[in-house]
């Protein structure tokens, strides 16, 4: 194994691939000890018998074993006699630990094909960890992105991301959506994973996460953006509407109107950002009642009754005029209250509190 042509082929890696010399060495230095761990089949899920050091400022390479000095041999790969420890240290005896180096031209032709294999292995791994670290800066984050590209077939889009392209499914753009070749966008850095296909991480991008509308309420409202004001929950159903609550534990401060901002401004631009969905933005409390009650604004709420703690259950008693607003538009409100104080919430009107119970079980037997 010539070493200067080993370092020359690093080095050339290093700058192909803008990978560091010393994740190469690591990449290098692991797959020598797993090809090494090879010729010792029933041993080679251990990890303290074989030892590799790469040395790249003198472009050198050890590759040793390292075994313990004993009487009686137990396992040959771990394991010397004091006689023979003594030709490698003359002053070897039990309970010592002898380094012994295994002469690179002893590599077999076989161990060097499973050596280029596991380095190969080792660089997609640095590549990979390379771009995990990239990705991993912008995770939860929001992206200004151009539109490279849309698929006709499909409608998923292709964004221009540093020297890449990203997919933006379809499924992830809010419904009435139309995107154009050079269009900028913003997108939520919601995840970042390989996919089956490729192993490569790929950042999962989307204009319906929740995660988008926080993280613009969060840059859009400097006093979230300062920890004065903060967001406790958000409900999303994207392209329709959301709803967020907020809170301030400074009374002299407003949380609603900041994030109201001057003239409908602050919360007009993030309306604006997500192609109009409609957000309702909900004073959070710590009275679980006055939560619930807030949630489903814009409906007045006359009496919310906890059914039950523990399975966070409530009863809630609206005017006769309000019901259809509380519920919302397919149960939309409704839902996503639920979803926001994560309580499930039962609806009544004043006139159906008034009225005769019904045994619903009772009717449907007969």
């Amino acid at each position: 194994m010539d070493m200067k042509e080993l370092f020359v082929a690093l080095r050339m890696l290093c700058e192909q691939r803008g990978i560091p010399m010393e994740t190469l060495i690591g990449a290098l230095e692991k797959a020598i000890v797993t090809a090494v761990k090879k010729d010792y089949k029933e041993r080679e899920e251990r990890e303290d018998f074989v030892f590799c050091s790469i040395d790249a400022e003198t472009e050198t390479m050890r590759v040793y074993l390292r075994k313990s000095v004993v009487s009686e041999i137990i396992d040959e790969a771990t394991d010397i006699l004091p006689e023979e420890a003594q030709r490698y240290k003359p002053d070897a005896k039990i309970g010592d630990i002898i380094e012994i180096d295994v002469e690179p031209r002893k590599l077999s032709r076989v161990v060097a094909d499973k050596v280029k294999h596991v380095l190969r292995s080792g660089i997609r791994e640095a590549e990979n960890g390379i771009i995990l670290d990239r990705y991993a800066q912008i995770l939860g984050q929001i992206i200004t992105v151009r539109v490279v590209r849309i698929d006709p077939n499909t409608g998923d889009a292709f964004v221009e991301l540093g020297k890449n392209e990203e997919l933006l499914p379809r499924s992830a753009q809010l419904p009435e959506e139309d995107f154009r070749e050079g269009d900028l966008i913003k997108l939520y850095v919601s995840d970042v994973r390989a996919t089956e296909k490729e192993r490569k991480p790929r950042p999962v991008l989307s204009r319906k996460d929740p995660g988008l509308v926080r993280r613009l309420f969060e840059l859009e409202v400097p006093e979230i953006g300062d920890g004065v004001v903060k967001i406790k929950d958000v409900s999303r159903e994207a392209g329709a509407r959301t709803k967020i609550s907020v809170y301030s534990e400074d009374e002299n401060i407003d949380p609603i109107g900041a994030c109201i901002g001057p003239r409908s401004q602050r919360v007009g631009r993030i309306t604006d950002t997500l192609s109009g969905e409609r957000i309702d933005i909900i004073p959070y409390s710590e009275d679980i009642s006055e939560y619930i009650a807030s949630s489903l604004s814009p409906a007045e709420v006359l009496k919310v009754e906890i059914v039950s703690e523990s399975e966070h259950s409530a009863h809630v008693i609206v005017p006769d005029n309000q019901l259809s607003l509380a519920i919302g538009n397919r149960g939309q409100n409704v839902r996503l209250a639920a979803k926001l104080t994560g309580w499930k919430i039962d609806l009544s009107s004043e006139t159906e509190e008034k009225g005769p119970v019904i045994d619903l079980d009772s009717e449907l037997k007969v």
